[in-house]
């Protein structure tokens, strides 16, 4: 089958994208040649198409994350040979495409035990939840920590990481469905329903005192929300957008000594250092059972219906292309 390369024209709707046939020079110095076998979409890849967070230049291949093996090694390059299992995330995007140049540091070796499927849906958000839990605040026992869209492919990664370092887990899902599966990730109370009171339930929950860190991937209204939910001096944190804008908040919503920030794991993941540090973390929590529940697949072809499919909210879990 000819190797396909999904191209983005211009930011916008789905109609911005071209599949075309893919050709490729060989990988020059310092790069390996991927051949992918499953690619990972994220909400990421929606605000790249619609130019919320704008490209250098276009056409252009978005995508930030894919699994497979590598076909050819560049001049240099060390460590690597064909043949090898390896998975990427991060920045640079362009993973929306049958065969890749990329550099070999961006590379993590996949151990035998890890499914490719998995690595490819796992590997960016267990890199984000490692930021998320340990770096940009350091959670452990004794912590209480809420996980909106706790049955999404990265609420899911957070809620069991956050549990595996001992914090006690409220999750808010929009239904019965997402409701049994985030039950089966381990969390603790669970918040049912788009229009649930969330703050009175975490109030509730906790004897009125707040939750130490709030983590809000939905957006809109629902980020105050998560600060109102957050006890004096814990942290809200905002990793996207999924609902739409989110509206001004009035700075005494942080009253009294309350946090909120807004870190970006690609920002985070540019360090090569900080970024290999995140992928072995990811990896050891998938060998250990930590990764995205897969909720569709879709060949590369299919990147209108993927990327449709990411929009209603709907998916419990990642999709993954199928080159």
């Amino acid at each position: 089958m000819t190797d396909q390369i999904v191209m983005l024209v211009a930011p916008g709707d789905v109609t911005q994208f071209r599949v075309e046939a893919q050709s490729i020079a060989p990988p020059a110095a310092g790069e390996v040649r991927v051949r992918h076998q499953a690619i990972g979409t994220n909400f990421l890849d929606i605000y790249h198409r619609k130019g919320l967070y704008p490209l250098p230049s276009y056409p252009a291949v978005i995508g930030v994350e894919a699994a497979g093996m590598i076909e050819e090694v560049g001049p240099g390059v060390d460590g690597f040979k064909a043949g090898d299992r390896v998975a990427y995330a991060g920045a640079p995007v362009g993973a929306y495409s049958s065969v890749r140049n990329i550099a070999a540091e961006r590379l993590v070796r996949l151990p035998d035990g890890i499914p490719t499927k998995t690595a490819a849906a796992s590997l960016l958000k267990g890199m984000t939840a490692h930021m998320l839990l340990q770096k940009v605040c350091q959670i452990g026992g004794g912590d209480t920590v809420l996980v909106q869209a706790a049955a999404g492919g990265l609420g899911s990664v957070l809620v069991r990481g956050a549990k595996s370092l001992g914090a006690t887990v409220i999750g808010t899902v929009s239904s019965k469905e997402k409701a049994d599966l985030a039950k089966s990730y381990g969390v603790d109370h669970l918040i049912v329903g788009r229009d649930a009171d969330v703050v009175a339930e975490v109030k509730r929950l906790t004897d009125n005192r707040g939750v130490d860190v709030a983590y809000d991937g939905i957006g809109g209204d629902m980020l105050l929300k998560s600060i109102r939910s957050v006890k004096p001096w814990g942290m809200a944190i905002t990793i996207g957008q999924a609902a739409g804008p989110i509206p001004p908040v009035a700075v005494e919503e942080l009253r009294p000594g309350k946090s909120l920030s807004h870190p970006s794991v690609m920002a985070w993941c540019a360090d090569i250092a900080r970024y290999q540090e995140a992928a072995r973390a990811a990896v050891k929590w998938m060998e250990a059972g930590v990764g995205s529940h897969i909720s569709g697949e879709y060949a590369l072809a299919e990147i209108v219906k993927a990327h449709e499919e990411i929009e209603t909210g709907r998916s419990a879990g990642s999709i993954l292309l199928l080159p």
